[in-house]
């Protein structure tokens, strides 16, 4: 046959020509469970494994083809002959005969030996150990009726080996088991996973976790590009340091001696230029780095989807974002979200929550009662209002029944109060009897009309109890912020069956920083304030909007200011003067000034995201080889020290 009618044939049918045949003849082969006989014609299948003995001392290389999956196969593929290739998940002997699981990335099949009709096969797999690379050819059976496994997908049949070929042999002791990790009763420690990292993401959980994200980025991918016509544009990675709220990674140049480069902590800067040049929707599947403390949802380099649109109003940026995660839950997890999604400004997040990312699954709200207590004799509440503070109230249902006194004043409740920087917690319960019991000083402040408005407020009855916190505004509400979240888990409040999706709008522009006295832009200072509050910047809403999904913070955007004037007096505000500005952003200015389009944009932490929709408990689960705790590299130990010659290109001094 010629080369050209070769290279026309489809590739199932030019591997058959390629490959070498089996003989031309028919083996009759019986299953096990079955009383039916399959002839199968050995011409149909690849060139035979060249090895059926341990070869795992062997220094050659080879490449085995396969024709098959492990957890693709079928009983419709019942009496095909299939060569697998994988990993050794599970081995035991029965009797004559040995069996083991192998697995591949699509899932595992079990393989049996016939050590009568193929002794060499069945040798080499009794000297198997766990994740040994292996090569399989046989032919798929049935199982024996007593021996089918309903919970795993390929579990009504097996393959029945023929031939075996180990391609790599497992040289040391594994710090770990593969298969049995999932189920272990005592969890492997997180440390030794990263540190062994390609061990573990062959579990099941990281191989599903994962591939998980892939589906995610691919259908956001389609969703962006065939359905709104996104242009997908990379921006760069070595930039230049911007006021993004962390510290930025700082890379040295080796050609302009004495200057660095920053890591992007994002995209923000370019893709508003980007609308500056005439892109009307772009996106970015982007890489973005912050010198932060860590914590279970941070990694000092993270992914978010990055989104950017000119000429879009801010309802249409909503709807636009809403039918986009809509839809992924609806592709990835199969659940319906409410549409439109419910809304909450900052303000009444706050007021009712005492959180801008409230979990709502649950109903506990707080109470303000400044006006019940504006002439109480109490000592804590009448210094905390003339003080300008404020008091608010968490009314816990059942609570009296579940929280001792002494869990109160000294226990886990009030230690999470402790924690949140609260210097203790008042509280009151409702007896059966309608009274009231606890800090003694507090009780007897009360006459019975205030008594009575404090009820009807919290709607508390019998069984209840109060939960005080006094102070400033922002101290008040995280301290009832922390203890709604974990009374809510500890009574078994939240509705795991719920899917809590949110807007919350209408976030101030500045916020007041205690530490350097001064303004700080709440979001970024990019961030386009109310046209309503134009008049008075330092206490405008901001055209801010963060996505909140059971009680975290998902995506997050705003429009942006688009003229220069407006973004020079919001630099003002936060304390960058002209010449700063010049010397900052100098290059967006100038953009600004060059008929920039109205526009805005939103970033969601895709690392958040699929921690969510696959239910892990940390980023760390969702990302391949992220770092520690401590921001390292656990796999390949890093940071790292480097060559001193490295150092003196770069112009550092050596000791």
């Amino acid at each position: 046959m010629s080369l050209l009618l070769l290279r026309a044939l489809p590739l199932p049918l030019l591997r058959t020509f390629i490959l070498k045949p089996f003989p031309k003849t028919t083996r009759t082969i019986f299953s096990v469970s079955a009383s039916t006989t399959h002839n199968i014609p050995n011409s149909k299948s690849p060139q035979p494994l060249s090895h059926t003995n341990n070869n795992s001392n062997s220094n050659s290389l080879e490449w085995v083809n396969r024709t098959g999956f492990c957890g693709h196969l079928s009983t419709d593929d019942i009496g095909n002959r299939v060569r697998l290739c994988g990993w050794v998940a599970l081995h035991r002997l029965h009797g004559s005969l040995t069996f083991l699981n192998l697995r591949d990335h699509t899932g595992i099949i079990q393989v049996t030996t016939l050590p009568d009709e193929f002794p060499d096969a069945h040798s080499t797999i009794n000297d198997l150990r766990l994740e040994y690379v292996i090569a399989v050819e046989g032919i798929v059976r049935s199982r024996p009726s007593d021996s089918i496994n309903k919970k795993m997908k390929t579990g009504f049949i097996e393959v029945a080996a023929e031939h075996v070929q180990v391609l790599n042999a497992v040289k040391s002791k594994l710090p770990f088991l593969v298969t049995t990790a999932e189920d272990a009763k005592d969890s492997v420690k997180e440390e030794i996973r990263l540190r062994y990292r390609c061990l573990d993401l062959r579990r099941q959980q990281m191989t599903f976790n994962i591939m998980l994200r892939h589906k995610v980025v691919k259908f956001i991918r389609r969703y962006l590009e065939d359905d709104h016509g996104f242009v997908e544009i990379e921006t760069p990675i070595l930039s230049r340091s911007t006021p993004e709220g962390a510290r930025d990674y700082l890379v040295p140049s080796r050609v302009q001696p004495g200057t660095f480069y920053a890591l992007p902590q994002s995209p923000q800067l370019f893709k508003q230029m980007l609308m500056v040049s005439g892109f009307d929707k772009y996106y970015q599947i982007a890489r973005c780095f912050r010198d932060e403390d860590l914590r279970a949802d941070r990694q000092p380099e993270f992914t978010q989807l990055d989104m950017e649109m000119a000429f879009t109003p801010l309802e249409d940026m909503l709807t636009i974002n809403e039918d986009l995660i809509r839809r992924v839950f609806l592709e990835i997890k199969g659940v319906q979200l409410p549409k439109p999604f419910p809304r909450l400004t900052y303000a009444e997040a706050m007021s009712r929550y005492g959180s801008d990312r409230p979990d709502i699954r649950f109903d506990l709200e707080l109470k303000d009662v400044c006006d019940i207590f504006s002439d109480s004799p109490f000592r804590v509440f009448a210094d905390a209002l003339k003080s300008g503070g404020i008091i608010k109230v968490l009314c816990v249902p059942g609570g009296a029944k579940s929280y001792s006194n002494t869990a109160l004043k000294k226990g886990d409740i009030y230690n999470e109060a402790i924690k949140s920087g609260a210097k203790g917690l008042p509280f009151l319960k409702v007896l059966d009897d309608g009274g009231l019991e606890g800090i003694p000083a507090l009780v007897s402040s009360l006459d019975p009309t205030i008594k009575d408005q404090l009820l009807r407020r919290c709607s508390a009855g019998p069984g209840d109890i109060l939960l005080f916190a006094v102070g400033q505004h922002a101290s008040v509400n995280k301290t009832l912020d922390r203890l709604r979240v974990y009374v809510a888990h500890e009574l078994g409040l939240v509705d795991h069956s719920r899917h809590s999706i949110l807007w919350v709008t209408d976030f101030p522009m500045f916020e007041w920083n205690d530490s350097e006295q001064r303004l700080e832009a709440l979001h970024h200072p990019f961030t386009a304030p109310n046209p309503e509050d134009m008049n008075d910047l330092a206490s405008a809403r901001a055209l801010a909007y963060d996505m909140v999904y059971n009680g975290v913070e998902i995506g997050g955007g705003s429009l942006r200011i688009y003229k220069r004037d407006v973004q020079q007096k919001v630099l003002e505000i936060v304390g960058i003067s002209q010449e700063q500005a010049e010397a900052k952003f100098g290059y967006l200015l100038e953009a600004l000034d060059m008929g920039a389009p109205p526009h805005g944009g939103i970033a969601y932490g895709l690392d958040r995201l699929v921690m969510l929709l696959a239910g892990a408990n940390s980023i760390r689960d969702v990302i391949a080889f992220p770092k520690t705790t401590t921001a390292q590299c656990a796999l390949t130990r890093t940071p790292s020290e480097v060559d001193p010659q490295q150092l003196k290109d770069l112009s550092f001094q050596t000791q």
